[in-house]
């Protein structure tokens, strides 16, 4: 009885996992309309307030989950060990790719090369961790690869060596942040988070200052870099991290791949802004991908479970 009950509270604490990371990333997906909706800054001018609204976030969301007691937050960072501290490098490293890649190569580049973080999660979460990734899941990963290629058939080339690399590197720096995710989903991993902040703040202030760029915009564009910070960058890391505990390292960064289906759908819906045919298939296709990687999930630990 006892370890039925365990198997149904496995089954419900990874349902709920799933449903925790599909929403961060559906956060994430905002990215884009707040790219578009700013009036000036450039790259690294957002990637820099954006950190800053992030780790501003993180650090009051702390306080108020410990009653602003300063020594039970210290403790957190202390107990977060090495996991947190590569997953804080891993992040960091996939944010300034990310925005590397974007100013070296096209989107639709970027995008292409990045849809490779699912493959890299599995192979690290089985070499590090030791999670087998089922059947399932790598038809559903190779499903969504195909998406994305459908998604930005048009705009893909491969004469962007420079901005390639860049995305290849922001593809791993995903697969090593849900990987230490998951190494470390017994402890609060929200430190991990607030690193990657300071670090990506770091990166983004140092590329403004050598460009001769620097951080002074708008007052529109800071609010609006803050904000990301907060509402796409900050609840959705905080969701992700917690639906992190129950959710395998391949399954987790397959979620992730919604972020890159939902990014032109707020675009169009609030400004208007077309999508083509090829991204509407490519986005069903990997939105597909995912349902039927998370109910195949589901259905198995059902199974398991003797449940009906």
């Amino acid at each position: 009885m006892s370890s039925a009950a365990g198997d149904g509270r496995a089954q419900q604490s990874y349902r709920t996992g799933l449903v925790l990371v599909l929403l961060g990333s559906i956060c994430a997906s905002w990215i884009g309309l707040g790219v578009r909706m700013m009036e000036a800054a450039d790259a690294w001018q957002i990637l820099f307030y954006r950190s800053v609204g992030l780790v501003v976030f993180l650090l009051a969301y702390l306080g108020v989950r410990h009653a602003a007691n300063v020594v039970d937050v210290a403790r957190i960072f202390r107990q977060a060990g090495l996991a947190s501290i590569l997953g804080g490098i891993g992040l960091a490293v996939a944010f300034s790719g990310s925005i590397l890649a974007i100013e070296r190569a096209s989107v639709a580049n970027a995008m292409f090369v990045l849809a490779a973080a699912p493959f890299m999660a599995a192979v690290l979460g089985w070499l590090v961790l030791g999670e087998r990734v089922r059947l399932a899941t790598w038809l559903a990963i190779a499903c969504a690869f195909a998406g994305v290629v459908i998604m930005v058939i048009e705009g893909v080339t491969f004469g962007y060596l420079w901005g390639n690399a860049a995305a290849l590197m922001a593809a791993g720096g995903l697969a090593v942040f849900v990987v230490a995710l998951r190494h470390g989903h017994l402890t609060d991993m929200l430190p991990l988070n607030v690193l990657a902040g300071v670090l990506a703040a770091i990166v983004a202030l140092t590329a403004c200052t050598l460009t001769g760029a620097g951080i002074a915009v708008s007052f529109h564009d800071v609010l609006l870099g803050l904000a990301m910070g907060v509402f796409q960058l900050g609840i959705a890391l905080v969701l992700i991290t917690r639906g992190s505990r129950s959710v395998p390292a391949a399954e987790l960064a397959l979620l992730t791949m919604a972020e890159v289906v939902l990014a032109p759908v707020w675009v169009w819906l609030v400004l208007g802004e077309t999508a083509g045919i090829y991204t509407l298939v490519g986005g069903a296709l990997v939105l597909g991908a995912i349902y039927l990687d998370a109910a195949s999930g589901l259905r198995r630990r059902r199974l398991a479970a003797g449940l009906r």
